[in-house]
Parts: C-alpha cells; sequence; structure tokens
C-alpha cells in the first residue's frame, strides 16, 4: 500500500482495515500521533488528510485518500511552525500526550480561518480532549500563533 506521509511516498504492507494510527506508528515508524482512546473520543491520534484534522485511530489504512501530515510533517526546515512556537511561548504543555493532536486541530484551525474567534477556537478544538487541563493556554497560544503567522507574512 502506498501512501503519502509528510510530502514522502511510502510503502507499507497493512491490512487496509488497520487503523491508521497503527500504520503510521508501526510499519512507518512515525511516533508523532498517541493511541489515546481508539473511539476517535480524545483526539490525540490527530493527524491531517489533505489539511483536514483526522483522527487516525479509527481510519482504516485503505480509507486514506489524501496526503497525511503528521506533527513531524509541520515544521518547514527546521523552523518551527507558528503554532509549535506559540505552544513554546506560551507553556502549553504539561504531561504533554495530547499535545501533538492538539497541535494538529490548531494548524488545521489556522489554515482555515486566519484570525478564529474564540468561538471559532474552542469549536476547533472541542474534539481534543487534555487530562492536564491547559485549555486556556491553548486558546492563548492560538491567538498567540495567529500574530506570529501575521509577523511572518
Amino acid at each position: 500500500m502506498r501512501l503519502t506521509v509528510n510530502g514522502t511516498a511510502i510503502e507499507i504492507d497493512a491490512d487496509p482495515d488497520m487503523p491508521l494510527l497503527w500504520a503510521l506508528r508501526d510499519l512507518a515508524g512515525i511516533k508523532g500521533p498517541k493511541f489515546g482512546c481508539g473511539i476517535a473520543a480524545c483526539g490525540a491520534c490527530t493527524v491531517l488528510i489533505d489539511g483536514q484534522p483526522v483522527r487516525s485511530c479509527s481510519l482504516p489504512v485503505g480509507g486514506v485518500d489524501g496526503e497525511v501530515t503528521t506533527i513531524e510533517g509541520i515544521s518547514a526546515g527546521g523552523t518551527l511552525h507558528p503554532v509549535q512556537q506559540a505552544w513554546l511561548e506560551e507553556q502549553v504543555a504539561q504531561c504533554g500526550y495530547c499535545q501533538a493532536g492538539q497541535i494538529m486541530s490548531a494548524v488545521a484551525l489556522l489554515e482555515a480561518v486566519a484570525e478564529p474567534t474564540d468561538a471559532e477556537i474552542d469549536d476547533a478544538m472541542a474534539g481534543n480532549l487534555c487530562r492536564c487541563g491547559t485549555y486556556p493556554r491553548i486558546r492563548a497560544a492560538i491567538r498567540k500563533a495567529v500574530a506570529l503567522k501575521l509577523a511572518r507574512a
């Protein structure tokens, strides 16, 4: 089976019913997406397919139609993505387990909405759970990422 992941075509030998998460982690060695719940409820496994956030734990790898982007693929040439930079500056992460999925959802939001309102942020991030409760920092980081993105333009 052929997938394009983070801009690179890869071949994997997988059952088409295998969840994309396990194909990425176990067969392709891409460890950014995390297993959280296995039922697409927590968002720890979020990746982008053609820029849209999807829960890789519940999507069969055979159903992937488009380019997969994981957290490993959002930094260009060693430069942090504005969302990653904002995450660091706002010290969002505590345990860090959910952060890759949180960041991927935030990246998708900012690609769709250049300057989201708090309600749009809350709506876009609602499917990503954080056991540590860093939601106020997440919102602040997304606002900061908007400013960083505008400054880079």
